[in-house]
C-alpha cells in the first residue's frame, strides 16, 4: 500500500508540475505581445528539444533492447510520426476560421489600437475577439496534446515506482522539469485569449492531471 500511494504521490508530482509553468501568467501584463512571443517561443524550444534529442532516442533504445533493432526503430519512427498525425487530425477538426494556425503578426493581437470612427472601432472589436478566441482554441488544442502526451508518461512513472523506486524518482525529477513550459504553453495564450490568470492555471493544471 505505502508503494501505492508512493507511486501515485510522485507521478501526481510530475504532472502537476505544468501548474508551476502556468503560474508564470500571473507575472504577466496582457498587453505585452513580446512576452507572448518569447513565452510560446522558450517553450516550444524546450519541448523540440526534449522530444527530438531525449524521448525519441530513450523511446528507440527502450524498443530495440525489447524487440530488436529493426523492429524497435520502425515502431519508434511509427509512433513518433503517428503522434504527428493525431494532432493534425485534432487540428483539422477546428474549423479554418478558428484554427490558430491561421494568426497573423503577434502584434496584431495586443490590445493597443489607434483611435477611429465608432464603425471602425466595431470591426477592430470583432477582429480582436476573433484573434482572442483563437488564441484561446490554440491554449486548449495544446492542453489537449499536452494530456494525451502526458498519459504514457504518468503511466511509466507509476509503474517504475512500483518496481524501482530509486529509478523512478530522477524520471519524475524529469518529466516534471519539462512540463513546466508545457504549462507556459497552455497557460499564456488562454491568458492573453480571456484576461483571466484563473483559467489559464486551471487548463494548464487540468492538462498535467491526466
Amino acid at each position: 500500500m505505502e508503494n501505492v500511494l508512493f507511486a501515485f504521490g510522485l507521478t501526481l508530482f510530475a504532472g502537476l508540475s505544468t501548474g508551476i509553468g502556468s503560474l508564470i501568467a500571473f507575472f504577466s501584463k496582457k498587453s505585452s505581445p513580446r512576452f507572448l512571443s518569447v513565452s510560446l517561443g522558450f517553450s516550444a524550444g524546450v519541448m523540440i528539444y526534449v522530444s527530438m534529442v531525449e524521448i525519441f532516442f530513450k523511446a528507440k533504445s527502450g524498443l530495440i533492447a525489447e524487440l530488436g533493432e529493426t523492429m524497435g526503430s520502425w515502431i519508434t519512427v511509427i509512433s513518433f510520426f503517428g503522434g504527428m498525425f493525431l494532432i493534425a487530425v485534432i487540428d483539422k477538426l477546428v474549423p479554418s476560421s478558428e484554427n490558430p494556425h491561421e494568426m497573423h503578426s503577434v502584434e496584431e493581437m495586443s490590445e493597443d489600437h489607434p483611435e477611429s470612427s465608432h464603425h471602425q472601432k466595431q470591426i477592430e472589436m470583432r477582429e480582436k475577439a476573433l484573434k482572442n478566441h483563437k488564441l484561446l482554441r490554440m491554449g486548449v488544442m495544446t492542453a489537449l496534446a499536452i494530456g494525451i502526451h502526458n498519459f504514457p508518461e504518468g503511466l511509466a512513472t507509476f509503474i517504475a515506482a512500483l518496481q524501482e523506486p530509486q529509478i523512478a524518482i530522477p524520471i519524475a525529477a524529469a518529466i516534471a522539469i519539462h512540463n513546466i513550459p508545457e504549462g507556459i504553453a497552455v497557460s499564456v495564450p488562454i491568458f492573453y485569449a480571456t484576461g483571466s490568470k484563473r483559467k489559464a492555471f486551471f487548463y494548464s493544471f487540468i492538462s498535467g492531471l491526466s
